[in-house]
């Protein structure tokens, strides 16, 4: 692989050489070229001149995207009320009285009497004197003198005249004019038709299966059990056999089941549309322009001197000693004897004979029947009508704006090279690496596809890729031009 790649870039390198040295008969100087491949093309300039430029309109296919519009089915849910008819369970609850027996305990109580001793004690309270001495406090009431000074006020009142100014209001009552907008309120019965929904019962008539059933009281007879019984042989000697117990009857409670049909009235609700007219008011706003008068007060002040009489109190204190008397109390302690009885109890005991009532309890169990009363439960069926809300989906169509690749087909010219380029007369392309050094933008498509790098003639076959071109395409045909071309391609 890297091989390869170095060729490739070997083989372009020399197609852009070959190229650029294209005014110089396809090599790097006019030596290259034999003389009597050359001699007959004339002036260089002239065949430069003489080779135009040509393009032709290429087409190429360019994709563009484009909107458009499609309409797509879209479901929606939507939930509706549907009466559904469903049978609930009713369970009734039924007693019937049963009989049981229960023992039922019965207790007596005996008293034997018994005689016995006990020591009961007797309490008796007494008294003894005791002298004891006491100390009596003795209050008394004392007085002694204080002295102390006071002040005493004196008032004296003086007054004299101020004078002062004062501002007094005369206040005059104006009218004006004025403009009053009030609204007033108008009001308009209108009446509109509404569109109501309403439920309207429909009954019917079903015939439904009740189950139902009684019960029965059956007997039967239940064989009786075998037991070993023991006896003896003609011998005299014990033998054990199996013995069969009589049979016996047997009551029990069967249940038997019935069915019956049933007229049930069914009720169930249809949706019925009623139009009515629903009266409405309509309040407007009117707009009412009213004049009045409206008061309004002037002020206006003015001075005025004013005289009072202003009254000053001035208070002097003098000073005075006082005497008073002031209680106090003295307390001297004073000793007594004093004599108190205090109390002290002595306790004696005493025999004494006491008859006793001891009991005693007896159990015996008594039979009695009671009744009671033992519940069962029996159910129905009770057809009703519910409303069960259900989802169910609508379609509907919608409008969908999605994109798209469109096939363009696009016009532009580009250069091309005609057969007066091609003095050698054999116009390829060129190979795998002249199309890659056409694509890197080397130029390798212009004029120089003829008698350069890819027409078979080398760079150094003296057939440059300008030479020839134009003028010099007749001496390009004749025999002079392929000699050396096959000369130089060998």
């Amino acid at each position: 692989m890297k091989n390869l790649s170095a060729i490739a870039f070997a083989v372009v390198t020399v197609a852009a050489v070959g190229h650029a040295e294209a005014g110089l008969c396809g090599s790097a100087k006019y030596s290259s070229c034999p003389g009597s491949a050359c001699s007959s093309v004339g002036v260089y300039s002239s065949a430069r001149n003489a080779c135009g430029m040509r393009y032709r309109t290429k087409r190429e296919v360019v994709w563009e995207q484009q909107p458009y519009q499609v309409m797509r089915t879209v479901w929606d849910t939507v939930q509706e009320q549907v009466p559904v008819s469903v049978k609930r369970n009713v369970y009734e609850t039924h007693y019937r009285e049963e009989q049981y027996t229960v023992r039922k305990p019965v207790y007596n109580t005996t008293y034997t009497e018994r005689v016995c001793n006990i020591r009961k004690p007797v309490y008796q309270t007494h008294y003894r004197e005791v002298q004891c001495q006491v100390r009596k406090p003795v209050f008394n009431t004392c007085y002694r003198d204080v002295s102390y000074t006071v002040c005493k006020p004196h008032h004296h009142t003086t007054s004299h005249d101020v004078c002062y100014t004062v501002r007094v209001p005369h206040r005059e009552t104006k009218h004006k004019t004025v403009t009053c907008r009030s609204w007033k309120v108008e009001k308009q019965q209108m009446t509109r038709t509404v569109v109501e929904r309403v439920r309207r019962p429909v009954t019917e008539t079903k015939t439904v299966n009740v189950r139902g059933g009684h019960w029965e009281n059956r007997s039967h007879t239940v064989p009786g059990r075998v037991v070993w019984k023991r006896g003896v042989d003609e011998c005299g000697c014990p033998t054990r056999c199996k013995v069969q117990c009589p049979p016996r009857t047997v009551c029990k409670r069967v249940w038997v089941p019935t069915c019956c049909q049933k007229q049930v009235q069914c009720t169930r609700y249809v949706w019925d549309c009623v139009t009515k007219q629903v009266p409405y008011t309509v309040c407007k706003r009117v707009p009412v322009c009213t004049t009045k008068q409206v008061p309004y007060t002037v002020c206006t002040w003015t001075c005025e001197q004013r005289t009072k009489k202003v009254t000053r109190c001035h208070t002097t204190w003098t000073r005075e000693c006082v005497t008073k008397k002031v209680p106090y109390r003295t307390c001297t302690w004073k000793t007594e004897c004093i004599t108190k009885k205090v109390p002290y109890t002595t306790c004696t005991m005493t025999c004494q004979q006491v008859t006793r009532k001891i009991p005693h309890t007896t159990c015996t169990m008594t039979c009695e029947t009671r009744t009671r009363k033992v519940p069962y439960t029996t159910c129905k069926q009770v057809c009703e009508t519910k409303m069960v809300t259900r989802c169910k989906r609508v379609p509907r169509q919608e409008c969908v704006t999605k994109m798209r690749c469109v096939r363009r087909v696009v016009c532009r010219q580009v250069p091309v090279c005609g057969n007066d380029c091609d003095p050698c007369g054999n116009g390829r392309r060129g190979g795998f690496f002249r199309r890659m050094a056409r694509r890197m933008g080397n130029g390798l498509g212009n004029c120089g596809n003829g008698c350069g790098a890819g027409n078979g003639c080398g760079a150094g076959n003296g057939c440059g890729t300008d030479a020839g071109c134009g003028a010099a395409a007749p001496a390009c045909a004749a025999p002079s031009c392929a000699a050396p071309c096959a000369e130089g391609c060998k």
